[in-house]
């Protein structure tokens, strides 16, 4: 039985995660649940930063990009007594159960609070990496998209009014899936991708032939590459063709924040719904996402552990046509 649940958001920050707390606490006030939101993460749940929260405190808040509960580093949740601190807080507050809204490093941390703690919770996949398992979209995946998608599109502009080379570094430390995706949407030539071991060789044979041919190229860097990040290749680059005139542009967490998209709104709702009728169910230690269209409660040790990887056909469609 769920009469009070609590929720908070972690790690990077991510459109669409102020649309999972309008989510969750929405669809708490109409199973007659009280919400109360956690500020800063982690931390806050050491320290007992709590705020109760109603319908009403969600207003114009589903287009706002960050997250209205904040989020901060917590060096004390990372040792047991700050856990059992946490969890302490949780019962003396009068809390059945937790939402954790965040990635791969904020469901890892859920996972130790659930199985050393004993605290009843489920996690909602939001990160801009996508690269948590148990849902083939995460919340802030297709708003990181879109916006790096747009600079693309203006670097595109002068790229090809001054006949230049662009290498554009996108997040991505430990997945190319943002890098990927923008890289065939907005017609880049090349795109380098942890997942994929490139050969600096090849990336000089494809510019050196698309230029003479296009007069300028898009190169699409994920920032986790093991060739290194966009300056370390365009300086490689430019030491082996000296002919191009090469700019770099790195847009960092530029990608984490504005307006979330339709599309990580959607999901953002979905999640945060289902996350709070999932502990109602009687479902905790798991990972609320979407697979295949359909609603899934992922265990969290499988959530964390997988490796999604990224769709195996857009490698070959990127070749066929970046031609």
């Amino acid at each position: 039985m769920i009469t009070h649940l609590a929720l908070l958001t972690s790690g990077g920050d991510a459109p669409g995660m102020n649309a999972a707390i309008r989510a969750v606490v929405r669809t708490a006030h109409f199973h007659g649940i009280k919400a109360t939101g956690i500020m800063d993460g982690y931390d806050g749940l050491v320290k007992g930063n709590f705020i109760e929260l109603g319908p009403r405190d969600m207003r114009n808040i589903v287009q706002r990009g960050g997250t209205m509960l904040r989020s901060a580093r917590s060096e004390s949740f990372r040792t047991v007594e700050g856990r059992a601190t946490a969890a302490k807080n949780l019962r003396d507050a009068g809390i059945d159960a937790l939402i954790c809204i965040g990635g791969g490093g904020t469901q890892a941390g859920a996972h130790q609070l659930s199985t050393e703690q004993g605290v009843k919770l489920i996690g909602v996949a939001s990160t801009i990496d996508n690269d948590l398992g148990g849902s083939d979209r995460t919340i802030g995946f297709d708003t990181a998209c879109n916006t790096a998608l747009e600079a693309m599109d203006r670097l595109r502009d002068t790229a090809a009014s001054y006949g230049r080379i662009f290498f554009v570094e996108v997040m991505g430390r430990d997945t190319g899936f943002i890098a990927m995706h923008t890289g065939i949407a907005a017609g880049a030539e090349y795109v380098m991708v942890p997942e994929r071991r490139e050969n600096v060789n090849e990336l000089v044979s494809v510019l050196e032939n698309r230029s003479k041919e296009k007069g300028s190229c898009i190169v699409v860097v994920a920032e986790g590459d093991e060739e290194g990040g966009a300056f370390k290749l365009a300086a490689e680059v430019g030491k082996r063709c000296p002919q191009f005139d090469i700019r770099v542009s790195v847009l960092g967490h530029l990608q984490r924040g504005g307006s979330p998209t339709m599309a990580d709104r959607l999901l953002a709702a979905r999640l945060g719904a289902a996350a709070v009728e999932g502990l109602i169910a009687g479902k905790h230690s798991c990972v609320v996402g979407i697979v295949q269209g359909a609603i899934t409660f992922t265990p969290h040790a499988k959530a964390i552990a997988e490796k999604k990887m990224i769709e195996p056909d857009l490698m070959r469609l990127l070749t066929m046509l970046a031609v």
